[in-house]
């Protein structure tokens, strides 16, 4: 076998094996996508605004200068047993999750900008004998919480701007 011969048998066998562990990595990328938003806002805007949403549940950390908040896990057994009432799958006995939110900050053409990621890790026990099992997620409470987050964004720059017309007009009447 000539060199030029076994550098294309090589170069053929690479690309068939990439081609087929691509396919592998690509299933579990769609599996495992967090839910990201970028957000035009500086840090202690967003980081004000996701504290603000996460008061409802349990935090277990919560720090700034990392920019990571984790709840403890929570107990959702009706809500998983209620959503899947008409579903085919059996009643759950035991269902709990956490929620890790990322605040990232950066900037874009020096504006600066802001990335918030949500993770939520659910768990579900059908009986004593098999455990905790992972449960896929659905997305939907990261989504809501990623839309609640923008919504106090947007009407704490809109307050904003409504106390700055105010200031200037206190200023013209003073004046």
């Amino acid at each position: 076998m000539s060199f030029k011969n076994a550098f294309i048998f090589i170069f053929l066998f690479i690309n068939i094996i990439s081609c087929t562990s691509y396919e592998k990595i690509k299933y579990l990328s769609q599996d495992f996508e967090i839910p990201t938003k970028s957000f035009t806002a500086d840090f202690n805007q967003t980081w004000s605004a996701v504290i603000n949403v996460m008061k409802k549940y349990d935090i277990q950390i919560q720090n700034q200068e990392t920019g990571v908040i984790k709840t403890r896990w929570m107990d959702n057994t009706l809500e998983t047993n209620f959503a899947d009432a008409f579903g085919s799958s059996e009643k759950v006995k035991s269902a709990r999750f956490k929620i890790l939110v990322n605040v990232t900050k950066g900037y874009r053409a020096n504006t600066p900008v802001t990335r918030v990621s949500v993770y939520k890790r659910q768990i579900i026990e059908q009986d004593f004998l098999n455990g905790w099992k992972e449960m896929k997620n659905d997305s939907i409470l990261e989504k809501t919480i990623l839309y609640r987050i923008g919504r106090l964004i947007t009407m704490d720059r809109y307050l904003q701007k409504v106390q700055k017309a105010e200031e200037e007009k206190q200023i013209q009447n003073f004046l």
